[in-house]
């Protein structure tokens, strides 16, 4: 087995059961390892600590065990059929109204790498380490066996998300069966799932219960749905009884998925529009149209390194959406990058209301739902942070 041992002092991370090891922490690796391995831990004295993913970059190893033990089938199946166990607890698994959700959530599920996104009967897995890119025939094959009969298809869509600079050359497509023009439901609400070229895995499954609390807001609502994506706020904004609803994004593809989905929920209903337009260019010309607002943009920041340029791409986008909202409304506004933390987030929008001068107050602090759970040791993966605020 590959080893690496760790400089005196780097370990106290791992006895607190953090699940990465940075390369700055690392006295000796084992000759000719490479990217993907299974490499254990030691600590300065010896004394074995973890087994992980061996990878390049900051984030050296993944942590897979605390114990020692071997990483092989049986490892894997039992990691899914945790986390399938999860799911059926939190009592997503049978579900008359839904058959989407998250099954396997990175280190949130003990499974660093992997995430797993079900929509009805098909998963879709997106590999972000190379360790798990090359366990994926393992992967499926426990996919299939924890889920039986639920599983038609298993869709892999890595090919963005493993690091560029890694020795292997991923192609989307099938490891098990297929699926075509595809239709699933959330809290009862229909969609299209759009896993061939859509972004993520098809669908932002992390926002369903923040949609599902906008929907108990929108009633006789004029209400706009910035970064609109698929149109999930707009369509329960209008099962919320919305008087309007505009759906925008700077994508037409995005735009014409929005709008086959209201059409799939709501045909030929007039109170929807959509429009591929920039952000800041439609809202410059929407001063006191609206009094709900949705602001749900794409991560600003996905390194640290540009989170002062992110901070302040939150700080003016939040900052005009307080400004042309009617008085009496309410906005929804969140952000989905890690290393922008739920403090700063808040004191970023606070930072954006201050400089318009009205009266706002925080009515909910949102965040991502139980099958996107947060490892109690790895604070990081709290990613989605929100805030629903009522502008005088």
């Amino acid at each position: 087995m590959n080893r690496i041992v760790l400089k005196p002092g780097k370990d106290r991370s791992v006895f607190r059961r953090h699940p990465w090891i940075f390369s700055g922490a690392i006295a000796q690796i084992a000759p000719n390892l490479q990217e993907g391995d299974v490499v254990q831990v030691y600590n300065a004295e010896g004394q074995y600590l973890a087994t992980g993913h061996w990878q390049i970059g900051s984030i050296a190893v993944r942590i897979l065990t605390f114990e020692d033990e071997t990483i092989d089938y049986a490892f894997w199946l039992g990691r899914i059929a945790a986390a399938w166990r999860m799911r059926q607890a939190i009592g997503l698994a049978d579900l008359a109204d839904n058959n989407v959700f998250r099954l396997v959530h990175g280190e949130g599920d003990h499974l660093p790498g992997l995430v797993v996104d079900y929509y009805a009967g098909v998963a879709v897995v997106q590999f972000h380490s190379v360790g798990m890119y090359r366990e994926r025939e393992h992967i499926a094959r426990a996919l299939r066996e924890v889920l039986g009969e639920r599983i038609t298809a298993i869709y892999d869509k890595s090919e963005s998300t493993l690091p560029y600079k890694a020795d292997i050359t991923p192609q989307n497509g099938y490891l098990y069966g297929k699926a075509e023009n595809f239709v699933a439901m959330e809290n009862g609400l229909k969609f299209y799932v759009d896993w061939l070229e859509g972004q993520k895995t098809g669908f932002f499954i992390d926002q369903r219960e923040n949609r599902r609390l906008l929907e108990s807001y929108a009633r006789g609502k004029d209400v706009l749905n910035m970064f609109c994506y698929t149109g999930g706020f707009s369509f329960y904004a209008m099962r919320g009884g919305a008087r309007q609803v505009h759906s925008v994004d700077v994508s037409a593809r995005a735009i014409e998925l929005a709008e086959r989905n209201v059409q799939l929920n709501f045909p030929n209903d007039s109170r929807h529009e959509a429009f591929a337009e920039e952000a800041f260019h439609f809202l410059e010309k929407s001063h006191g149209k609206y009094d709900l607002i949705v602001l749900d943009p794409p991560a600003f920041a996905k390194h640290q390194n540009v989170l002062a340029n992110a901070i302040q791409g939150y700080k003016k986008l939040n900052r005009k959406g307080i400004e042309i909202i009617r008085p009496g409304g309410i906005l929804f506004t969140f952000s989905c990058s890690q290393v922008m933390t739920k403090d700063l987030f808040r004191q970023t929008v606070f930072t954006a209301a201050a400089n318009t001068g009205r009266r706002v107050r925080i009515l909910h602090q949102l965040t991502q739902p139980a099958d996107h759970p947060v490892n109690i040791y790895h604070p990081e993966g709290e990613y989605l942070k929100g805030l629903v605020l009522y502008v005088e």
